[in-house]
């Protein structure tokens, strides 16, 4: 089981909770669920609306679009929080290379993380706009 300090670690790295403190990263631990697939498991699928986030703890995943492997994630890379904002088809296929240990947060109880805590919405804002700067950057150098 991945230790609170990497998995805390692991989110602040997440654009999206970027902004977020340590009382509120532990809150959104706690309401994540530690999960362990087995390898080949699809744990997003392109095309498909999506209401999970992942933070990889352990083992590694392929990240691809239209069939094409595009990119490969390993401990500490996040994937599908926009899902956890909209819910719009998700844009990869993610798939499990190895046995793979996942925090899994869920659309639901995203939801109610924002209902108990609502100041978090703005760190979370602050967080996306730091995102959108930083893509905006990279496509004009």
């Amino acid at each position: 089981m991945a230790r609170r300090e990497d998995v805390l670690g692991y989110l602040t790295r997440t654009p999206l909770f970027s902004a977020c403190s340590k009382k509120d990263l532990a809150l959104v631990s706690k309401h994540s669920e530690h999960l362990k697939l087995p390898a080949g498991t699809e744990m997003t699928t392109e095309g498909r609306v999506g209401y999970e986030f992942y933070v990889i703890v352990d083992g590694k995943a392929t990240v691809s679009k239209k069939g094409k492997p595009v990119a490969t994630l390993g401990p500490g890379d996040a994937f599908g929080e926009l899902s956890l904002l909209d819910r719009a088809p998700r844009n990869a296929t993610v798939t499990a290379d190895t046995d793979i240990d996942v925090v899994l947060l869920g659309q639901r109880e995203f939801n109610a993380l924002l209902d108990l805590v609502p100041t978090l919405a703005h760190k979370l804002l602050v967080g996306l706009a730091r995102r959108i700067h930083e893509v905006d950057n990279a496509a004009v150098n």
